[in-house]
């Protein structure tokens, strides 16, 4: 049985003392054990910014991928190799500027992965610009006089492209967010989990404070079902989005591989892949 200490390594992340991430990274960590992993069966696959460093800084399989593109390589993954658990990760740029298009078609497409996306509302690791979660009027590099942009409801988004399971955390509260974590790596589709994970070297309008200030649990809203997906719009829409908590969770929708006739159990890796003259040969014929 693991532990979290089994998905340490040496690399020591180079993340600005005080960032959310490590946190998140922590949480996976603690999660990955829980749910009983080894880290020869876990795979991380990130993005570019500052959050996509993560896939270095776990004892698993690892792969950080190019600009906005950690969930197709992340599904490609787990299609592959089913019985691999695979978790994607990235920044809210990453995932909801140039990768949107690839987010919204793994929530249609729902194949058994679990993103992670650490949400500052900036760009961190090209030194502070507006990212598409910035708030109306937000002062950065490339907004001076502020953002004339609204900020993208992305779990509203989510909810509306149909995604079965869909939570928000807030990274200084590592229990629930290791929870959310764990539900989402046992959820059959696909999870979306976004974290805010405030950004403490450019962006001094979403801090620490400002998060405790203004997040609200879900725990504490009166007669919450997340499984109620009607509920969850309109309590997203109350709350402007900075609700925590499992949001939705539909546990009945089928799963991507579950769809595919003859898709076997038996991971791609496993398989021999190499066909038998007889086999050849009728295929060939197919085309003849």
């Amino acid at each position: 049985m693991a532990t979290f200490k089994d998905f340490r390594n040496n690399v020591k992340p180079n993340w600005c003392p005080g960032c959310g991430d490590f946190s998140v990274q922590a949480a996976i960590q603690r999660a990955a054990a829980n749910v009983g992993v080894i880290p020869e069966q876990l795979a991380v696959v990130s993005g570019i910014g500052c959050s996509g460093r993560i896939s270095g800084y776990i004892n698993s399989y690892g792969l950080h991928g190019i600009h906005g593109r950690s969930l197709p390589i992340a599904q490609g993954v787990k299609m592959a190799n089913r019985e691999l658990t695979v978790i994607a990760s990235g920044g809210d740029g990453d995932g909801f500027a140039i990768g949107m298009g690839h987010t919204i078609h793994a929530i249609r497409r729902n194949i058994d992965v679990t993103y992670i996306v650490m949400d500052n509302q900036i760009y961190g690791l090209t030194k502070g610009q507006t990212s598409p979660r910035s708030d109306l009027g937000f002062k950065t590099k490339s907004t001076p006089e502020g953002s004339i942009e609204s900020s993208l409801s992305v779990m509203e988004l989510a909810l509306a492209s149909g995604a079965g399971f869909v939570a928000q955390s807030f990274s200084s509260d590592l229990k629930e967010l290791t929870s959310l974590i764990e539900q989402g790596m046992n959820h059959k589709g696909f999870s979306l989990i976004n974290v805010f994970s405030p950004c403490v070297t450019f962006n001094k309008i979403n801090t620490y404070a400002w998060f405790k200030e203004n997040l609200i649990s879900l725990s504490t809203v009166e007669d919450y079902d997340p499984e109620n997906r009607m509920k969850a719009m309109n309590t997203l829409m109350t709350y402007d989005g900075l609700v925590t908590g499992l949001i939705y969770q539909n546990k009945q929708k089928p799963s991507y591989e579950s769809m595919v006739k003859g898709f076997k159990e038996e991971s791609l890796a496993s398989q021999e892949l190499s066909l038998k003259k007889e086999e050849f040969e009728q295929l060939a014929a197919e085309f003849m």
